[in-house]
């Protein structure tokens, strides 16, 4: 694989725009070489030696004492590199480079290359510190919430050795040996350690507990004597109400998100490291491709300037990488190097040959199956049948309901394949346990299942329907759908460890978490679900037939009554605001906390879309001229004010004066056509969606149906593209949890 394909392919794409533009210097160098063929050239290794020596007299002089400056070694140096500092700052710093021979036939091209190569190199570096700064100032954070964990587990297994009679006073803290640290004045081999004895049945298995660690990053994480009781003050006077139990509870939650906090921040820590890795050896290559070019020896120069800037000789990464790891593997794995390890560095998902040869096979049934019910209807002359309109309004929407959770599990699937062909680090921002997420294949699959138990329902139906022997199985025949939704059921709430479990618990809870909204702290995988659920509408209404059906209905002789019952009206509009309510608290309790106006504006364009939603279902239900004209003005203030907040707002484009105009300053894909498909794609199926909603009460009730489930597939179908453009893109997670156990 080529270098720049390389670089492309590793690079963090939060971070694009901060590496080093290799595929832009690439061209700069082409263009020298063309230069240099077209005018043929010699190389600087053939020129006269008298030239070179007369050349020397007249360059300038560098000093005796600037280490910082490229010294020119030999007679074939081209550059001069030198450090300037800006007048308006006193820390920054910035490299430029002077070429030496400005008045050879096309020294413009190599001037302005290195013009480009010093801005590069700059930007590196200045985002190379800005990182190394945040990162020490999380590692600063984390000691401190290591210091409150620590006291607390001090706080908390005290009073268990006290009920198991094994309880010893709390020895008094080591004197601390005098030294030279960075910040604490300590030596980082000798950190002073202050233990408590839990003694179990023997003096030979006590196992010791640390109120102090070693260091981490710039500070040192331990609890000095007076600190440590002032913490424990604190926590004993908030917990004293509390039961042990409670308080062990307390511990156990307050271990496992520092645990989590101090992974991801092991992970940034190794995204940092390969960004100096990527952008040292990109600049090492391009000069190596420049020297080659011109048969020059430029490369030397500017690499020993790089490797004494901050970007080559900083080492505070991987002293903090040294430093959390024996931390961690200290405290939050008993000392097991192999079983740290395996939990701080992130786990490579196998992919499993079966999963794709599976999927190929259910793929392949799928095909054959919509082919035979295309076959069985046409053959059996369904479609003039006396019966399909009875069809049509009893059997059609029991079965459109799979349809839908498939196509939303389908694009789901599709976004899931983008987001990890373009490196977005998805699993992270959703809150996934390492190594538990789907993979495209694995929702795929899921998808591919469901589509064939559900495609052998149907075709099952229309066989036992039409076929003469079976004629007095009709009640088992019209129980077929009914069976299909027990085991979609049974499934995604099977207690066991099955079936992809962990997925399946972690969609549970965020649904539970949107059920009731304004009792849980908002999390980006709870409204991420309510945005998805929204464009499930004609789904949950689907179910809300199904109990109208199988309930109310006498669905022996496939009839139901459902549209002549006020009950069954108040709540299918009911059931279809549910997740546009759930998101507007969502929105709400998101501008309380955050004290963020705009999460209100949010809330406000939902509430607007719950207002059209209402109001077209009752123009369906009530008709009529004035309830038509609300039900479009309605639809139509929705309609633009949704558009335009999730182009502008949602997606961050239009904006005029961005890096790429009309779009926004970070682009995750290259090509700027794609972003202004996506706004007229998502503007057009905004209107035929608008369309078809107003249209509809004027078709045919036979194909009424048709078009509310073509309705609800051009809102998933929106809504998935809509999750690529928005979701993942903007998220930037904090990489330090906070522990609000105190």
């Amino acid at each position: 694989m080529k270098f720049g394909k390389e670089l492309a392919s590793q690079r963090v794409q939060e971070w694009q725009e901060t590496y080093m533009d290799y595929k832009h210097l690439k061209k700069l160098l082409k263009n020298i070489f063309k230069f240099r063929q077209r005018n043929a050239l010699p190389s600087s290794a053939s020129r006269g030696g008298f030239f070179r020596r007369k050349s020397t007299l007249y360059r300038s002089f560098s000093g005796l004492t600037d280490r910082d400056n490229c010294m020119i070694q030999g007679e074939d140096e081209v550059i001069l590199v030198h450090q300037a500092q800006p007048e308006n700052s006193e820390n920054d710093v910035f490299y430029q480079t002077i070429f030496l021979k400005p008045s050879e036939d096309g020294a413009e091209n190599e001037i302005h290359f290195f013009k480009i190569l010093d801005k590069e190199f700059n930007k590196v570096l200045r985002f190379y510190k800005e990182k190394v700064e945040d990162v020490t100032l999380q590692a600063v954070e984390l000691s401190k919430q290591m210091d409150t964990l620590l006291a607390l587990r001090i706080e908390v297994h005290i009073p268990v050795m006290e009920q198991n009679g094994n309880h010893q006073e709390v020895g008094s803290s080591t004197p601390e040996p005098e030294g030279d640290d960075p910040v604490n004045g300590r030596h980082e081999e000798e950190p002073a350690m202050n233990v408590v004895q839990e003694l179990g049945t023997s003096q030979e298995n006590a196992s010791v507990w640390p109120v102090s660690s070693g260091s981490l990053g710039p500070v040192n994480i331990k609890i000095e004597p007076k600190r440590a009781l002032t913490t424990l003050g604190r926590i004993i006077k908030s917990t004293k109400k509390s039961n042990l139990a409670f308080r062990i509870e307390q511990l156990r939650r307050a271990e496992e998100k520092l645990r989590r906090a101090f992974i991801e921040y092991y992970q940034q820590l190794g995204l940092l490291k390969g960004y100096r890795f990527l952008n040292m050896s990109a600049f090492t290559k391009i000069l190596k491709k420049y020297d080659k070019i011109t048969s020059r020896n430029a490369s030397s120069s500017y690499l020993q300037i790089m490797d004494k800037s901050y970007l080559g000789s900083s080492d505070e990464v991987n002293k903090l990488i040294g430093r959390v790891e024996a931390t961690f593997v200290k405290y939050f794995s008993n000392g097991n190097r192999r079983k740290g390890a395996k939990l701080l560095k992130p786990r490579n998902k196998m992919e499993k040959h079966r999963t794709t040869f599976v999927l190929g096979i259910l793929t392949g049934c799928s095909v054959a199956l919509v082919i035979g019910i295309i076959v069985s209807v046409h053959a059996r002359g369904l479609i003039q049948h006396e019966g399909r309109e009875q069809y049509m309004n009893n059997i059609f929407p029991l079965y459109s309901l799979f349809g839908f959770i498939f196509l939303h599990m389908f694009m789901y699937g599709i976004n899931t394949y983008l987001w990890r062909r373009f490196r977005v680090n998805y699993p992270l921002v959703f809150g996934f346990k390492s190594g538990t997420e789907l993979g495209f294949r694995e929702i795929f699959l899921l998808a591919a299942a469901l589509s064939v138990l559900t495609l052998v329902a149907v075709l099952s139906n229309l066989d036992m329907e039409m076929d003469p022997r079976t004629e007095r199985f009709q009640k088992l025949t019209e129980l077929v759908p009914a069976g299909l939704v027990m085991v979609l059921l049974l499934t995604t709430f099977c207690p066991f460890n099955i079936i992809y479990g962990s997925s399946r618990y972690f969609l549970i809870r965020c649904t539970w978490h949107c059920l009731f909204a304004p009792l849980y702290k908002v999390t980006f995988s709870d409204y991420f679900l309510a945005d998805q659920l929204t464009s499930q509408v004609q789904a949950f209404r689907s179910l809300q037939f199904y109990i109208c059906y199988y309930g109310w209905g006498d669905f022996k002789r496939r009839s139901n009554r459902c549209l002549e019952s006020k009950v069954y009206e108040i709540f299918y509009i009911v059931v279809a605001v549910i997740p546009f309510w759930s998101r507007v608290l969502q929105c709400l309790r998101r501008m309380f906390e955050e004290k963020d106006l705009m999460q209100g504006l949010n809330g406000l364009k939902y509430f607007s879309t719950v207002a059209a939603l209402v109001i077209r279902t009752i123009y369906d239900f009530r008709r009529g001229t004035f309830w038509k004209i609300m039900a479009a003005s309605s639809s139509g203030v929705t309609t633009i004010f949704n558009t335009y907040w999730d182009i502008v707002m949602d997606w961050g484009l239009l904006q005029r004066k961005a890096r790429n105009p009309w779009l926004r300053d970070k682009l995750l894909i290259s090509n700027r056509a794609i972003y202004f498909a996506a706004i007229v794609l998502n503007i057009l199926l905004r209107l035929v969606w608008m369309q078809l909603v107003l249209d509809f009460h004027e078709a045919p009730f036979l194909h009424r149906r048709a078009m509310i489930a073509l309705v609800a597939c051009l809102e998933i179908l929106r809504r998935g593209i809509w999750n690529f453009f928005r979701y993942v893109i903007h998220s930037s997670p904090s990489y330090i949890i906070e522990l609000n156990f105190i």
